[in-house]
């Protein structure tokens, strides 16, 4: 698994290999030049996420003072992420909904213009080679945004289904965001992303006619992951399911 910045060490990735000995046994682990031994990436898988999840405590306490509620937006590049949201402002705006958007990108502020031009206070977050916003990075973020008491904070995490979906950010809600272009299978591949969330929002079914895809597929493959979870068609361009997004927004923001 990849490092982070919030455990002090540099970005960057653990290999664990291992060549069979010569009688055909199990691989034989060794280090020296990329190669490390598996009890060590144990270790620090599990040093990495206490210290992500100390962070992560401390920012729900917070936020939870203040009535601020957090949603974790995960999903691959191109899922549609930053279209949701700028499709989100109109409506939150005009329910009284007071909002802003901590944007998680490797590069560029791109997307925070974006959300920005909506007239929406927004901060960029650039991770570098770092494939996923921990729970530092957020709560330096948040001290700059400075939520106003009783709003919503939308993290737009990288685009990545992998990663991300491991590091608790302090949020109340997370949501797992899947375009139907990217395949019905994608629930039982990247299963930890579909585990994890508070919802599922399957977007672009305007493109169903154009597409192979089987939503059916999808949402039951989504539920062997997650028996529990709540899937959410919804198309930005004809605009369906954006107000039964916005509403479970809305109730979320109100959960104790």
């Amino acid at each position: 698994m990849c490092t982070s910045r919030g455990s002090g060490g540099e970005d960057g990735h653990v290999l664990v290999r291992g060549d069979r000995d010569d009688r055909g046994g199990a691989p034989a682990p060794r280090e020296g030049l990329g190669w490390v031994r598996e009890v060590r990436t144990v270790r620090l898988e599990r040093e990495l996420l206490a210290s992500n999840n100390r962070v992560s405590a401390r920012t729900r306490r917070l936020l939870a003072d203040i009535g601020v509620t957090m949603v974790n937006l995960i999903g691959a590049p191109g899922a549609g992420k930053t279209s949701l949201l700028e499709a989100t402002v109109p409506r939150l705006r005009a329910a009284g909904v007071s909002f802003a958007v901590l944007q998680g990108d490797q590069t560029t502020d791109l997307d925070a213009k974006r959300i920005g031009r909506a007239g929406v206070r927004t901060l960029q977050v650039n991770t570098g080679a770092g494939c996923h916003l921990d729970a530092a990075m957020v709560a330096d973020g948040l001290s700059t945004l400075a939520p106003e008491p009783g709003s919503v904070v939308f993290v737009e995490n990288v685009g990545n289904l992998v990663c991300p979906a491991l590091y608790d950010l302090g949020e109340l809600a997370r949501v797992v965001v899947m375009s139907v272009t990217e395949g019905e299978d994608k629930p039982l591949k990247y299963a930890q992303a579909f585990r994890a969330a508070d919802l599922f929002v399957l977007t672009k079914t305007d493109l169903l006619p154009y597409v192979e895809f089987d939503e059916a597929a999808c949402v039951s493959n989504a539920r062997r992951v997650n028996a529990r979870l709540p899937v959410l068609p919804l198309s930005v361009t004809r605009a369906d399911g954006l107000d039964e997004w916005c509403a479970w927004v809305e109730r979320t923001a109100r959960r104790p």
